[in-house]
């Protein structure tokens, strides 16, 4: 049964551990009386059904409550990740019209004038959970019609600005019980939340875990020895992460009585070399080792069944519960085996699009091809990919330019429009450069604008400023004229075969 997003807090026993935060911990009777109180709190600011609600902060109690809280009070939950900088936040502060942020002072203070909208309130994180402390209120379990919006979840396209993914109350709720099934969770399982919950997993380590009746451990770290630390404190048995904190966490010298503590492994935003799975399955031999493959647009697609992981690293497995995946060749026709095609994700996992975009909508939301169970719309991914006799699929490349970095997904426009802004250069690519430990590297390539003095030294510094970390340039190469295509534009295909791209 498909039920409203928020009433994943009704889920564990009363006095089970939900949540466990610096100073805190929560039992479910402590995080259902919280959820409820903040959701009373956020109808009383903001009493317009479907209106978005903005937060910017690290992980804590606030970002961990806010999208039950923002569902029961019939709200839209927009979560901005929170290494995001002011011209990123500014872009999705506008193009979601949200009518209040909640954020951290340092965040705020970052902002300049006009990046907020002038009908949206603005509330520091302490002085929100305060005042919701303080109205005392409560707000009942909602009734929402779980088609109805919960979140909007910003991700990088193949070009431009970030784009806003709409999800329903049923495609949270179904992405929950879906991924508490086939990793087995139970109440028993204590899951640290690594990944940024402004992303889709990010999100699902969260709600799957409830679903199930476990426990959570949001942890911010900043270094990987943080993480294993973490595990030993807390008896972490679940853990979530992206390829290039695997190759970091597989560095460490793991006692083996920590390393036994963990019992589901799990792998996402970008494929597990040979190597590190190996690595992998030495270092936490009780651990099953989950490879899974998904996009924002659909949530998660396929995961490989742990048993498999020794013998076939490099799939990405077969579809998760509540997802079809089909292959599709290039006549429109569902693939044979082993014949490559464009892979597409029907069912109810499915997002409603992007918000206030309809044309990007219209390219990647398309009817479902002939022969899905599913029908209706299905999320056309440009991911290339071919199922062998066994079911297995297996990933072939990207069909788009996106740059795919320790689990972020990079715009190079973004990039390359951060670098023309500066004034220091005339010409700007960014393109994806493998690398053993991102996966891929942002390389930009850059002309120097006419009569500009210092241009090498100043722009790594600007944009510093300007990009967040995770999309700033490993290398910036300099040239004295771009080399040009037949068809008069900057010929990237050439620059990406010269660099490796």
């Amino acid at each position: 049964m498909i039920l409203p997003l928020d009433h994943l807090a009704l889920r564990g026993e009363d006095s089970a551990e939900a949540l466990v935060l610096r100073g805190d911990v929560l039992d479910y009777k402590a995080l259902r009386s919280r959820v409820s109180r903040l959701a009373a709190w956020l109808a009383r600011e903001v009493p317009e059904k479907g209106a978005r609600v903005a937060s910017w902060a690290a992980k804590g109690e606030l970002t961990c409550l806010l999208p039950l809280a923002a569902a029961r009070a019939g709200l839209v939950h927009v979560p901005v990740n929170p290494l995001l900088k002011r011209a990123q936040v500014a872009h999705i502060m506008a193009d979601s019209e949200a009518a209040l942020l909640i954020a951290t002072p340092s965040r705020l203070a970052s902002l300049d004038e006009g990046d907020v909208p002038l009908a949206c309130r603005v509330v520091e994180e302490a002085s929100a959970l305060a005042e919701a402390e303080g109205l005392g209120g409560d707000m009942p379990p909602s009734q929402a019609d779980p088609e109805e919006l919960a979140a909007i979840l910003y991700t990088s396209g193949s070009t431009g600005r970030p784009k806003g993914v709409m999800l329903s109350h049923a495609n949270m709720w179904l992405g929950a019980e879906s991924v508490a099934d086939y990793l087995g969770l139970a109440p028993d399982d204590r899951t640290l939340a690594v990944l940024p919950l402004s992303f889709d997993y990010g999100q699902n380590q969260l709600f799957s875990t409830w679903y199930a009746g476990g426990c959570v451990i949001p942890l911010d770290y900043l270094m990987p020895r943080d993480v294993m630390k973490a595990v030993d404190r807390h008896a972490i048995t679940t853990l979530a992460a992206v390829p290039p904190l695997w190759v970091q966490v597989c560095e460490l010298d793991w006692p083996a009585e920590v390393a036994a503590k963990l019992r589901c492994l799990t792998n996402s935003g970008g494929a597990l070399t040979v190597d590190l799975v190996r690595r992998m399955r030495v270092l936490f031999p009780k651990a099953r080792l989950f490879a899974m493959y998904g996009l924002t647009e659909a949530f998660r697609s396929t995961y490989l069944d742990p048993a498999l992981i020794d013998t076939h690293p490099t799939s990405m497995g077969k579809a998760i519960p509540h997802a079809e995946v089909l292959v599709v060749n290039d006549a429109g026709e569902i693939a044979a085996d082993d014949e490559e095609g464009e892979l597409v994700h029907c069912g109810p996992l499915v997002a409603h699009g992007y918000w206030q975009d309809p044309e990007r909508t219209a390219q990647r939301y398309r009817p479902a091809p002939a022969g899905s169970r599913y029908g209706g719309m299905a999320v056309w991914s440009g991911d290339r990919v071919r199922r062998d006799a066994d079911g297995l699929l297996y990933f072939v490349g990207r069909r788009d330019a996106m740059i795919k970095s320790a689990g972020n997904r990079i715009s190079p426009q973004e990039v390359e429009e951060a670098a023309l802004a500066t004034g220091l250069v005339a010409e700007a690519v960014a393109l994806g450069v493998a690398d053993t430990r991102l996966g891929q590297a942002v390389h930009l390539v850059v002309r120097a604008a006419p009569g500009v003095s210092g241009a090498q030294e100043e722009l790594p510094r600007k944009l510093m400023q300007e990009l967040p970390n995770f999309m700033q340039p490993k290398v910036i190469h300099w040239r004295e004229a771009m080399p040009i295509g037949p068809n008069g534009k900057i010929d990237r295909t050439g620059l990406a075969m010269e660099l490796g791209a």
